[in-house]
C-alpha cells in the first residue's frame, strides 16, 4: 500500500467569508485534480479565519469563554475542555499565523465545517472525497505535539479490529486506530508549520472514504467522553478537588468504582482495617473520617450521614 500527502503553495491568506473549496482548487496545480478516495486536509485555523473567529486580544482574554472545564495548570500553560470535549492548551486558541494583537478561535462545529467544504467540493468536482480538519495537541507524557483531527465528514475516523485475529491467531480485543488523526499528522508532515499550505491532499486511503451524501460520525466521535478518561484531571489538580468534594467535580473522576478496589485504596492511605458493611457501603474509624470521605469522592463514593458518637464512619458508592 502506497499513502501520500501533498499540500500545494500559492494560497492566499484566508479572510473571514472567503470561500475555501475556492481557495482550494484554485491552489491545485494540473495533474493534482482531486480523485475519487481523496482525503482533504485543512487547518482549523483557515477555518477559523473563514468563518470570522478572529477576535481582538490575547488568548488569556478569551479563555474562560472557550473553556467548559480546567484540567491542569502549570505555571503560564493551562490544559483546558472545551465546549467541543476536546482537551488542548488555552483551549486551541491561537495566536500565531496572525496579525499581533489578535487570536484565532476553534470554529464552533468543526464536524459541520467539514461537511460544508465536502459538500462544496463535491458540488464542483463530482468527486467522493473525505474531509479532516485538524489542530496541533501535546500528548501527555510526550514531549512536542503532533496535529490531530478536530473535525471530519465523510472519512472513517477511526478502524474497530477488535474480534480480528492477527498472523499468529491471536484475537485482537481494543485495537481500534484513530485513522483520522494518522491522517492528520502525515498531512502536516507536507504543509509545515510556516509554509503557508492549510490544505493538503491525502491518497491512497480511499478505503477509509464514505459514500456521498454519508458524512458519518465526525471527529467527535474520537472525544472520549467526560469521566471515561483514567486522566480527568491533572495530578495536583485531582488532589485539590478531591479535598473539595464538590458535585460538580465527580464526573472526571470517572465512574464508581467496585467495593475491593476502594478498600484497598483506604487501607494504602489511611493504613486501617476496611469493614465490608454490604456491596454498597464500607466502614473505617470514625477518626478517619475526613481523609476517607476524600479517597471516597475520588472513587465515587460519599460519606453516609451520622452523629458524632459512631465508633464507625461509613462510606457509601453513589448511585449513577
Amino acid at each position: 500500500m502506497t499513502v501520500a500527502a501533498f499540500a500545494p503553495d500559492g494560497v492566499p491568506e484566508v479572510r473571514a467569508g472567503d470561500d475555501l473549496a475556492t481557495l482550494l482548487l484554485a491552489a491545485l496545480a494540473p495533474g493534482d485534480e482531486l480523485a475519487d478516495g481523496d482525503v482533504v486536509v485543512v487547518t482549523s485555523k483557515a477555518v477559523s479565519k473563514a468563518e470570522g473567529r478572529v477576535v481582538d486580544g490575547d488568548r488569556a482574554e478569551h479563555l474562560a469563554a472557550e473553556t467548559a472545564r480546567v484540567v491542569a495548570r502549570r505555571g503560564p500553560t493551562t490544559i483546558v475542555r472545551t465546549r467541543h470535549g476536546l482537551t488542548l492548551a488555552a483551549a486551541g486558541i491561537d495566536n500565531s499565523n496572525v496579525a499581533q494583537g489578535r487570536a484565532v478561535l476553534l470554529p464552533l462545529d468543526p464536524d459541520r465545517s467539514a461537511r460544508r467544504l465536502r459538500e462544496a467540493l463535491h458540488a464542483r468536482t463530482g468527486r467522493t472525497i473525505g474531509v479532516i480538519l485538524t489542530d496541533t495537541a501535546g500528548r501527555a507524557w510526550r514531549e512536542g505535539q503532533t496535529d490531530i483531527a478536530i473535525g471530519a465528514a465523510g472519512v472513517l475516523v477511526a478502524e474497530d479490529f477488535g474480534g480480528r485475529v492477527d498472523g499468529y491467531g491471536n484475537e485482537l480485543a481494543v485495537t481500534a486506530p484513530a485513522v483520522a488523526d494518522e491522517i492528520a499528522g502525515l498531512a502536516e508532515l507536507a504543509q509545515g508549520k510556516l509554509g503557508g499550505r492549510p490544505f493538503a491532499i491525502v491518497r491512497g486511503r480511499g478505503d477509509l472514504v464514505l459514500a456521498p451524501g454519508v458524512d458519518g460520525p465526525g471527529a467527535a466521535a474520537l472525544v472520549r467522553g467526560d469521566g471515561a478518561d483514567l486522566f480527568g484531571f491533572g495530578a495536583r489538580e485531582a488532589v485539590v478537588r478531591a479535598v473539595r468534594g464538590a458535585a460538580a467535580d465527580r464526573a472526571p473522576f470517572g465512574r464508581p468504582a467496585e467495593p475491593e478496589e476502594v478498600a484497598e485504596a483506604l487501607t494504602a492511605a489511611l493504613g486501617v482495617e476496611v469493614a465490608h458493611i454490604d456491596d454498597d457501603t464500607l466502614a473505617v474509624p470514625a477518626t478517619w473520617a475526613r481523609l476517607a470521605d476524600v479517597v471516597a469522592f475520588a472513587f465515587g463514593w460519599e460519606p453516609v450521614g451520622a452523629s458524632a458518637e459512631d465508633a464507625d464512619h461509613q462510606i457509601h458508592r453513589v448511585t449513577p
